[in-house]
């Protein structure tokens, strides 16, 4: 045999092969597989990267829950803060004064607020987003108190009423 020959004879099968109805089938069966691993391959990319959890799970979840995704997170952080008060311990009011601040500011960060501290922050919002701008600048300071000077003395009843200033603002933001 020629090698012509040969090529010939493959070229030949190739372009109408004798029995063309198993070749059919098996075309049909690649591309199924084929689309179906697109499928998954796709849908694997968008989860691994996060898009697909950010643009449509989360509007899936704030749409049906009629809160912002992440509420619900912030509300077990709140309450771990809040049973900080229970301890009778000093230095857990402290802590949960310094939390409740360090939340808020997080929050502002999210949302956007612009400066390089909480007290740039909130010179930038109205008295008509936050009412209690300026508690929360009491409440600010007395963070600013606990953090700077170690002497500073933190009774059960400021540090209610600094989270309490908190808490109020939080809801106002619609965090909590």
């Amino acid at each position: 045999m020629d090698f012509n020959n040969i090529i010939n004879d493959i070229i030949s099968f190739i372009a109408s092969p004798p029995d063309a109805g198993w070749l059919v089938i098996l075309k049909i069966l690649v591309i199924v597989f084929f689309l179906i691993l697109l499928v998954f391959i796709v849908i694997f990319t968008f989860w691994k990267t996060s898009w697909l959890k950010i643009r449509i799970l989360l509007d899936f979840f704030e749409f049906f829950t009629y809160r912002p995704y992440g509420v619900k997170k912030l509300a077990k952080q709140w309450a771990k803060i809040m049973t900080r008060l229970a301890s009778g311990l000093e230095s857990e009011y402290k802590l949960a004064v310094i939390e409740a601040d360090s939340m808020f500011d997080d929050i502002l960060k999210k949302m956007g607020y612009s400066g390089e501290t909480l007290g740039e922050r909130l010179k930038k919002i109205s008295s008509a987003i936050l009412p209690n701008i300026e508690e929360i600048g009491q409440a600010h300071k007395i963070r600013n108190n606990i953090v700077h000077d170690p002497d500073f003395r933190l009774s059960l009843d400021e540090a209610k009423k600094a989270l309490t200033i908190y808490e109020k603002a939080l809801t106002e933001l619609g965090a909590l």
